[in-house]
């Protein structure tokens, strides 16, 4: 978009190689005859019309204006909002008393070609703004200036900008008369609104996509350090040296002690925001934790990953990947002290000498959950046993909620290459434990896949969402060093064919294929966004008013 320097003269055609070629159509043919009359004048070509889309709307006007544009010369090629640009020229009338009539005659112009060209409808020509520009007694530069004059106009400008992008016309809602009789409150409520369905929209559109984007990265991270994390394991290291932990299991005494270290004090309470686990004051050095915990819950989970968002210097999310990010490190962080590197080892490499590993001795030697030993086999079992290792959590639906993985086992996925959500064959062993009546001892299978035959471990734990399967897996070549080895339960999988398991049977079908109609039962994760906000998922407004209520 650019300004024409070359004029035509009068009674001169247009060079057809300038203009796009016999038969091409100009902006002035399209919209007619009243819009051709000036023809023999150098083009002004706006940089936005109403037929692209909009800029994306601000909701702040009180932004630094742009520098002014200074005046084109022949070899300029500058472009205009023509929106601002009809803004700026009623201001500049009225501010001189003067009406469009008066205007029009100073130019040449009816008074509806200068209201055409106020309201940002007309493509104006670069004579006529020299025109326009010297009846206003001006200069040129102070008319093609990039910010509205008031911010009133800037608010008129957003408005007619959006009404005429796409998300308008998109909701098919009757467009508003943007002028004087439009008080400015109901103004800069329509502009607020607008910017807010469209950040809705936006966010709704590109937050599954960055979810998947950013678990598919974080997921390569940590295959690519065979989920170990030297920085991480030094900072549990430092914490344990400097409350003189002794090795073994870390107790409740000694979590205090780590918080009391790093100058916080705890304090349990009935009405922490049911978002959340713990909350910190970061002004005063108070961690709130919840009075009443669950059967299930490790008292020393919630309080080692509020410190451990501090002593890892965490800031607000900037997006989506590194909230994901950062609760990862604080998982890792809480696991690497509640199961010290040292200890683990020393314990893992011994069993395997013996041919027992298991990750439930591990539960039992530190006190900890199944869920927080598996995921701590994950951290150690290749870079300091040399043993390949796959990480499923599934929920009793058969959806994969949690997964790693550096043993080449397949997880199932979509298109874009995304895991979560998606069902798991029924033949693996994370799906088939949960028809086990036995759930007081673990789970042995062998499964054969397309991509090699595994071994798995797996039990299951009940939560607030229902029943999850946590398995832990190897590859055949590396089953020799654990416990349940001798298990005679094996399985084929042959997934992602459908005829696997996702079909039903043939006599099944021709019983009830189109006999049957089941209601379905939709999952609340299809019915949902992905959680929204610098913290996804916690209500912030809840968190400061519980803050409020229990400040010092």
């Amino acid at each position: 978009m650019a300004i024409s320097t070359e004029a035509t003269r009068p009674g001169q055609s247009p060079d057809p190689t300038r203009s796009g070629g016999p038969g091409a159509r100009t902006t002035a043919d399209r919209r007619g005859p009243g819009a051709r009359a000036a023809a023999d004048e150098r083009t002004l070509v706006p940089r936005t019309t109403a037929a692209e889309p909009p800029a994306r709307p601000r909701t702040r006007s009180a932004e630094p204006p742009a520098r002014a544009r200074t005046v084109p010369d022949d070899d300029a090629q500058q472009g205009v909002d023509t929106l601002v640009l009809g803004r700026r020229v009623r201001h500049l009338r009225t501010a001189r008393g003067m009406t469009l009539d008066d205007l029009g005659a100073a130019i040449g112009r009816a008074a509806s070609q200068v209201s055409m060209l106020e309201n940002g409808h007309r493509e104006p020509k670069l004579s006529l703004l020299q025109q326009v520009a010297h009846a206003l007694d001006v200069p040129l530069a102070e008319l093609l200036r990039d910010e509205a004059p008031s911010r009133r106009a800037a608010l008129e400008v957003e408005l007619e900008r959006a009404q005429r992008g796409p998300l308008f016309a998109s909701l098919q809602v009757p467009l508003v008369k943007v002028g004087r009789s439009l008080p400015s409150d109901a103004l800069e409520a329509l502009v607020r609104l607008q910017a807010e369905v469209q950040r809705l929209l936006t966010e709704k559109a590109a937050t599954p996509e960055e979810a998947r984007r950013a678990n598919a990265e974080l997921r390569a991270t940590m295959r690519a350090q065979d989920n170990y994390f030297p920085d991480l394991e030094e900072h549990a290291r430092g914490l344990l040296a400097a409350v003189g932990h002794p090795g073994g299991p870390l107790s409740q005494r000694g979590t205090a002690d780590i918080a009391a270290h790093l100058g916080f004090s705890l304090h349990y309470v009935h009405d922490l925001p049911h978002s959340t686990r713990s909350v910190t004051d970061l002004e005063h050095g108070r961690i709130y934790l919840p009075h009443g915990l669950t059967s299930s819950a490790d008292p020393r989970s919630a309080l080692l990953q509020a410190v451990a968002s501090h002593v890892l210097g965490h800031t607000e999310p900037r997006d989506y990947g590194d909230f994901l990010r950062q609760r990862v490190e604080t998982n890792y962080l809480t696991a690497a002290l509640l199961l010290p590197e040292d200890g683990t080892v020393a314990l893992l490499r011994e069993a395997k000498a013996e041919r027992r590993l298991s990750v439930e001795d591990l539960r039992d030697a530190f006190a900890v959950t199944y869920e927080t030993a598996a995921h701590r086999f994950t951290n150690l079992a290749t870079r300091h046993l040399g043993i390949p290792v796959h990480f499923m959590k599934v929920h009793e639906s058969g959806t994969l909620h949690k997964a790693y993985e550096n043993d080449g086992v397949r997880f199932p996925s979509d298109p874009l290459g995304a895991i979560e959500g998606q069902p798991v064959c029924k033949q693996w062993t994370a799906r088939v434990v949960f028809s086990i009546p036995d759930r007081f001892s673990p789970y042995y299978q062998y499964t054969d896949t397309s991509s090699g035959t595994y071994w798995c471990t797996s039990r299951v734990q009940g939560s607030p969402e229902g029943e999850f399967s946590v398995s832990v897996g190897v590859p055949f070549a590396h089953v020799r060093w654990f416990r349940g080895r001798e298990t005679s339960e094996r399985a084929a999988s042959r997934c992602p064919d459908a005829a696997c398991c996702r079909e039903a049977p043939a006599e099944l079908s021709a019983r009830w294929a189109g006999r049957s109609w089941p209601s379905a039962r939709p999952h609340a994760s299809t019915l949902a966004a992905l959680p929204t906000g610098a913290f996804p998922g916690v209500d912030a407004t809840e968190v400061y008013e519980f803050l409020d209520r229990h400040a010092p």
